[in-house]
């Protein structure tokens, strides 16, 4: 058993947990926001666990762009914070708590946490769209105060997703923003074999959904973002083509610029407007008002455009050539039923690599470095960064 406890320990976990064991807990130090740019340090009170939930000792955490943006600007939209919160959504951990009514998990279980708790009889709960709850208290967003950069994290179990042995907990707290590649490229663009797809913006999510297509059987993945460094990596990692769109020419207008711009890409890359060849899908991850265009444009006939990255609240897009297409346009929002488990099943039979993505690591009193270094784009070593995981604390 000692062998056993020491390997799950050295694959990221915070204490020797041992299976079936119920270990005495300690403090909760926090990572909390109060305004922008104001963090500190705080030992908060240990979640409750209810009779279906678990509490989680956290082992990795990743820093997401809305952890920055919250950060730099202390809202999102009309997120806003309003008393101190806790940061991190994005992480992994061991179960030391199992209440009284869990069957389906046991003291030391390593589990993923899905990080948002929705109200459960909603209509859209019940119809099965759970991430359009509007009752959602999901970690470290704005007016729910909790969330993952601490040591202890409680959560109902069916949403603490168990995983197997040969996936890290840095892959395990990879599976929250690959669940968000998994909803939009399968659940809403249901990409398929052979199809084409075409992914704006080579960010952390923009990789993850280049991966979920190639993992789907897309026959071309095609990566498009205006940072030449972030294309050749994604070149390495998922995209089987890239393009780096032009500068804006003097007085030009965003709609002609982003006009002119696909037809670059699709001379480039030797794509028909329509028909076979032609983008079947396109997923815009950057949320830059003439990517969102350019992908209008690009998208073929009955195709379908979801929307993924986070922009501007006001874009002009090309409402005809969607309509003349009839293109299907959609929104993606999170993740919901079944993307977790996908997620996870990709990453364990190997058909997605989450290791490449993890570019730096910081201890947890490091946290403000990690935050800093994130939003410059640029680790202590001055490599770029895609994803730092900062580590449980001591």
């Amino acid at each position: 058993m000692s062998a056993i406890v020491d390997a799950i320990h050295n694959l990221g976990g915070g204490s020797k947990q041992e299976v079936g064991v119920e270990q005495p807990l300690r403090d909760n130090p926090s990572f909390v926001l109060r305004g922008i740019h104001d963090t500190y340090y705080e030992d908060r009170a240990i979640p409750a666990v209810g009779p279906h939930d678990v509490l989680i000792e956290i082992s990795k955490t990743g820093i997401c762009g809305s952890d920055v943006h919250y950060h730099e600007h202390a809202c999102i939209g009309d997120f806003v914070l309003g008393e101190p919160m806790v940061l991190g959504h994005e992480s992994s951990g061991i179960i030391v708590r199992v209440g009284a009514s869990v069957k389906t998990h046991k003291l030391g279980d390593r589990v993923s946490l899905e990080p948002g708790v929705s109200c459960r009889t909603c209509p859209a709960c019940k119809s099965g769209h759970y991430e359009l709850c509007p009752d959602m208290q999901f970690a470290a967003t704005p007016p729910f105060t909790g969330g993952t950069l601490g040591r202890y994290y409680s959560l109902p179990s069916d949403i603490a997703h168990l995983i197997p042995d040969s996936m890290t907990m840095e892959d395990g707290a990879m599976i929250e923003p690959l669940a968000v590649g998994v909803h939009s490229v399968s659940n809403l663009a249901g990409v398929k074999a052979g199809q084409i797809v075409a992914v704006f913006g080579a960010g952390p999510v923009g990789l993850l959904c280049m991966a979920v297509a190639k993992a789907l059987g897309a026959s071309q993945v095609i990566a498009i973002d205006i940072n030449a460094g972030r294309l050749e990596f994604a070149g390495n990692y998922a995209a089987s083509s890239t393009f780096l769109p032009p500068p804006l020419e003097p007085n030009e207008k965003r709609m002609d610029y982003s006009r002119r711009a696909t037809g670059l890409l699709r001379a480039k890359l030797g794509l028909p407007e329509r028909g076979t060849g032609a983008v079947d899908v396109v997923i815009e991850a950057s949320g830059a008002e003439v990517c969102v265009q350019m992908g209008c444009f690009l998208v073929k006939e009955q195709g379908k455009y979801v929307q993924v990255g986070m922009g501007s609240p006001d874009v002009q897009i090309p409402l005809t050539s969607l309509a003349t297409k009839q293109a299907t346009f959609v929104g993606s929002f999170r993740y919901g039923s079944g993307d977790y488990p996908l997620a996870i099943s990709l990453v364990a039979s190997g058909k997605i690599d989450l290791k490449p993505l993890v570019t730096h690591r910081y201890e947890f009193t490091e946290a403000v470095e990690a935050f800093a270094a994130t939003k410059d784009g640029k680790g202590r070593d001055g490599k770029g960064i895609i994803k730092a995981i900062i580590n449980c604390p001591k």
